[in-house]
């Protein structure tokens, strides 16, 4: 057999070594970025890891210059104003991406998706203050609905653009398919489109409440937070990352111990998010 014939001529070992450089920087590339996120969460781990216990999961923040207390009003505001953002900026987001995705070209639909990329560059800040002016002054007073709307307003322009996105990989043979039987068009986009997108959109969805589930800046300017538990939506509501920002500025060292805590718990939470949209949701395609 001709060496050529076995692949070993001068341009194939050339091309296999080249392979094999580029696969091995793209590795590099791989590991440069991952070992940053991995330093951070080992720190977290050996700087807040020896305080946390069951009073820091189940306590309020003890009063000032006074050891001990914990984040559960914080863990309870988080998950409140999560939720809240979730059930205000959800059926926005997905119905907006699924007309995005079905009227394609339209004016309409090109004047959405512009308005939508804006909104995924403004600084969060900026949405607090904006919610503040509006949400804020009118209400009379921080309170929890004031600190949803801001992270809901985070909320709709990831989910939309997601949706539209995970809309437009459905095969269109399912929806012509679909049609062809007879299917109106929004009962093939409910009974079709939406169940076998449903993968990619419910990842998404965990991966934005993710991110706005870290948000400080907003729930500065609407929440402000509360150092009791409350779960009242007219009220002041504590929340994880505006605590972790109060303990860091404060000039007690018990209060950076806690920070550090907090900051490892809202970590973790936000991974256990990632790890359930990356593993749990599986493919409507996928064999079983």
């Amino acid at each position: 057999m001709s060496a050529e014939r076995m692949g070993s001529t001068p341009r194939d070992r050339r091309r296999r070594a080249m392979s094999a450089f580029w696969l091995a920087m793209t590795g590099v590339a791989a590991l440069l970025t991952v070992i940053p996120l991995l330093l951070i969460f080992f720190h977290l781990l050996r700087a807040g890891l020896g305080s946390m216990n069951l009073a820091f999961f189940t306590s309020v923040p003890a009063p000032v210059g006074q050891p001990g207390g914990g984040v559960g009003n914080g863990v309870l505001g988080t998950a409140l104003l999560v939720g809240l953002a979730a059930l205000m900026g959800l059926p926005v987001a997905i119905g907006a991406g699924i007309f995005l995705a079905e009227a394609e070209g339209g004016r309409l639909a090109n004047g959405i998706r512009f308005v939508t990329d804006v909104m995924n560059g403004i600084p969060s800040i900026v949405i607090g203050i904006f919610v503040w002016a509006w949400v804020v002054v009118a209400m009379g007073g921080f309170t929890a609905f004031a600190g949803g709307v801001a992270l809901a307003l985070m909320l709709i322009p990831m989910v939309t653009r997601t949706t539209e996105e995970m809309v437009r990989l459905v095969p269109k043979e399912l929806k012509e398919g679909a049609l062809a039987l007879g299917f109106t068009r929004w009962r093939t986009t409910l009974g079709v489109v939406l169940p076998a997108a449903r993968s990619g959109i419910l990842t998404g969805v965990l991966v934005a409440l993710a991110r706005i589930a870290g948000e400080t800046a907003p729930l500065l300017f609407t929440a402000f937070g509360n150092p009791f538990w409350s779960a009242r939506l007219d009220q002041p509501i504590a929340a994880l990352p505006v605590q972790i920002f109060q303990y860091a500025i404060s000039p007690f060292e018990d209060q950076h111990r806690q920070a550090w805590a907090a900051s490892l718990l809202l970590i973790g939470l936000v991974l256990a998010m990632n790890l359930v949209a990356r593993f749990l949701i599986r493919s409507p395609f996928r064999s079983r």
